[in-house]
């Protein structure tokens, strides 16, 4: 299910839904195909790891992907959820804004 993502790399979510609704984190991948983000300490699983020459092996927690209509941008100005909306700045730039305050999200 690709389509067009409002949300990159680096950008501030709230989680909507789910375990850790209300949380905010960094959006540290983004799968386009299976229409999923990964955010920075929200969704966290742990794993059992067996030992190899890379990794010592045990339990590790880690992130897990959460859906991408569960999350929202997170406003600059007030730090709630926040859709996304496009500008055309006057040298011929196409910007991302919050449509909650109007704010530049791309600088």
């Amino acid at each position: 299910m690709a389509g067009k993502f409002r949300i990159r790399r680096g950008d501030e979510v709230v989680v909507r839904t789910g375990r850790d609704r209300g949380r905010t984190g960094e959006v540290i991948r983004v799968d386009r195909e299976h229409a999923r983000v990964v955010v920075r300490g929200v969704n966290i699983a742990r794993r059992h790891m067996r030992p190899s020459p890379a990794n010592p092996g045990g339990i590790v927690e880690r992130e897990l992907p959460i859906h991408v209509s569960n999350v929202a941008l997170r406003d600059p100005s007030d730090g709630r959820p926040t859709k996304v909306g496009y500008r055309r700045m006057e040298d011929g730039r196409k910007v991302r804004t919050a449509k909650r305050s109007g704010d530049l999200l791309d600088d």
